[in-house]
């Protein structure tokens, strides 16, 4: 371990501690891997001499990293930032702008003297830039690779840097569903309204899930079925405004859909954004756009409709990184079957029977991986990454 000091270091600096401590971090990160990918899990901590005065961790997209959250906790602490000894963190801090600004920013402002790394960011794009910055500005800069390593502690952001996935890019996919006990996504006759089978729990979660994306994503069966808003309401932030993207490629969405309509008082929904194939009726064209639609053209595939690789590469085009995928089982299969589904959030609710095309099949055909299994009110609750 580096011993060059920029205030004498407290002999409890020990590589064997930095390393205890990094790897404690990484492991209690890992309890936010849904809500962050695809971004990393990290944890991060401020110590002062010989103990641990704040901990902080990345807990939702698109907000606060753990640097940002460990450094705030070290202000509420009680110990003054002359005495902050050294930050801890899992992963190297971002040194771009995303959807928040760079880490090493706030670590500079900081006046922290020292920063331990457990891992280098493997996204080439990134991989060293933000411990370069650091040390140019004269920090003193640790890094005990392996003490957190990301095979363990969020194998999915190595899927999502691999080469293969910068190679051809797509948005992180977050397929959601609920279903019946037979894997029905449509209730019997007489249940939930013909739509609800989940229960007001699950349907809160859902809500936050979609202020946590950029775009949802769904297909125009839905649209025509259940006439949807898609649209963000509390207790998710309706400031976010994800786009509502409709995969269409007949143009069958109607005009007067609940989709068009402006977003109610508390409601936050972006722009709607139909992808057709070319050589649709210029009459409906014409009226999606008067209804405020957005309408784009792009390849079909081969059953005709919307190309996914199209689709996908349109989307991320457009910067959207995280989507919800909230579609019948006609797309959602589609999706499967393309390899193009990071991530499912499955709702079994306490209904029997359903409608329709069951999910069983691919129940028992998906690999989970990070399989998560838990409750929400009434509902059995899926989490898990695909491999």
């Amino acid at each position: 371990m580096d011993k060059t000091a920029i205030r004498p270091a407290p002999n409890l600096f020990t590589e064997e501690r930095c390393t205890s401590l990094l790897r404690e971090l990484g492991e209690d990160s890992r309890r936010f891997r849904f809500d962050v990918a695809p971004n990393p899990c990290v944890g991060a901590a401020v110590l002062s001499a010989d103990r641990v005065i704040a901990r902080g961790f990345h807990e939702a997209w698109g907000e606060d990293h753990a640097e940002i959250r460990a450094l705030a906790a070290a202000k509420e602490s009680g110990v003054p930032a002359s005495r902050w000894d050294a930050l801890l963190i899992t992963l190297e801090p971002c040194s771009t702008r995303g959807k928040t600004p760079p880490c090493v920013e706030a670590i500079l402002a900081s006046g922290i003297p020292r920063v331990i790394v457990g891992e280098v960011d493997p996204d080439p794009r990134h991989r060293g830039q933000g411990l370069t910055a650091l040390r140019d500005a004269g920090l003193q800069v640790v890094l005990l690779e392996g003490a957190a390593p990301l095979r363990k502690v969020a194998p999915h952001f190595l899927a999502w840097t691999s080469d293969d996935r910068l190679r051809r890019p797509r948005p992180w996919t977050i397929a959601k569903w609920a279903q019946t006990r037979t894997g029905q996504l449509a209730p019997p006759p007489g249940v939930g309204g013909g739509r609800w089978i989940s229960g007001p729990e699950s349907q809160r979660e859902v809500q936050v899930v979609r202020g946590r994306v950029d775009a949802i994503v769904t297909g125009v069966g839905t649209v025509l079925r259940d006439d949807p808003r898609l649209t963000v309401r509390p207790p998710g932030d309706p400031s976010r405004r994800p786009l509502r993207v409709i995969l269409d490629s007949g143009l069958r969405t109607p005009p007067t859909s609940a989709v068009l309509r402006p977003p109610a008082l508390g409601e936050g929904g972006g722009e709607v954004h139909l992808l057709c194939v070319g050589g649709n009726d210029e009459g409906r064209h014409r009226a999606l756009v008067e209804a405020g639609a957005f309408v784009h053209e792009l390849h079909a595939a081969t059953d005709d409709g919307v190309s996914l690789r199209d689709a996908h590469t349109w989307m991320w085009e457009r910067g959207l990184r995280r989507i919800s995928l909230e579609a019948g089982p006609r797309l959602l299969t589609h999706h499967l079957q393309s390899g193009f589904v990071d991530q499912v959030r499955i709702y079994t609710g306490n209904v029997n029977g359903g409608e329709g095309v069951s999910m069983a099949e691919w129940m028992t055909k998906l690999e989970f991986r990070e399989r998560l299994d838990r409750e929400s009110g009434p509902d059995a609750v899926l989490e898990a990454f695909l491999g």
